[in-house]
């Protein structure tokens, strides 16, 4: 992969972060997150948790003990868990494969063979059947191949998993490592480009974004509102 292909790589990953998840972050979830209806709130729970968080139990202090994990937790790991495949399907437009069972094929930058991939979001999003359906289409492949006199090793079939550490591979997919190679994160993305920095240069403009949209309002709007909310609903004074 040439170096302006590894811009626009990352000139579209930022691009899709900021329209698409951030932008169902902020607005979709805030919203969602200003409701008390969309909360399952333990009653023996949530005074411990606004006493703990600002030293008090005011309808603010409940509500930030209540926002605060959805939109900085839940929330965009939704989001983001959500998109992901829309992510994958964005980034990796004209890099798709006609073989059957495939999602992309790409020259690795390392041993210079072109390898053919499925491609996963995260270290654990297969099951015990997905294994063998894996398998199973790697195996056509390569038969298929040979039937055309095509050069096309077990090395070549392969799983990328866009992020994680290998450390963290689930049961299922360390099992299909044993017969395909499975590349996670930092190793898969410098097969795929080359740079073994790139992972973390995709990180990186991830947090870029952040620069551009600063959600203190948004987050003390979404506060308030819920507040306002807590304190009629519950008739909470403290």
């Amino acid at each position: 992969m040439t170096e302006d292909q590894r811009v626009e790589l990352l000139a579209k990953a930022k691009e899709f972060f900021k329209n698409k998840i951030v932008d169902s972050h902020i607005n979709g979830g805030a919203l969602r997150a200003s409701r008390l209806s969309d909360y399952n709130i333990n009653p023996f729970l949530y005074k411990y948790l606004a006493n703990f968080l600002r030293g008090n139990s005011s309808s603010k202090s409940i509500a930030e003990a209540l926002v605060y994990p959805r939109l900085l937790g839940s929330s965009i790991n939704t989001s983001f868990g959500m998109r992901i495949q829309s992510l994958i399907g964005h980034l990796f437009d004209g890099f798709g494969s006609p073989v059957p069972g495939i999602d992309i094929e790409f020259m690795d930058a390392l041993d210079g063979r072109r390898k053919y991939c499925q491609l996963k979001a995260g270290p654990n999003t297969i099951n015990h059947h997905d294994v063998e359906t894996v398998i199973n289409h790697f195996k056509g492949t390569i038969n298929l191949a040979r039937t055309n006199n095509l050069n096309i090793a077990p090395q070549d079939m392969i799983v990328g998993i866009i992020y994680g550490e290998k450390k963290e591979l689930s049961s299922h997919y360390q099992r299909l490592d044993k017969s395909f190679p499975v590349y996670i994160g930092e190793d898969f993305w410098y097969h795929l480009t080359g740079k073994e920095t790139f992972y973390l240069d995709l990180i990186n403009v991830f947090g870029e974004v952040a620069i551009d949209v600063d959600g203190r309002d948004k987050l003390e709007e979404t506060v308030n509102a819920l507040a306002i909310e807590i304190e009629q609903t519950l008739n909470h004074k403290e």
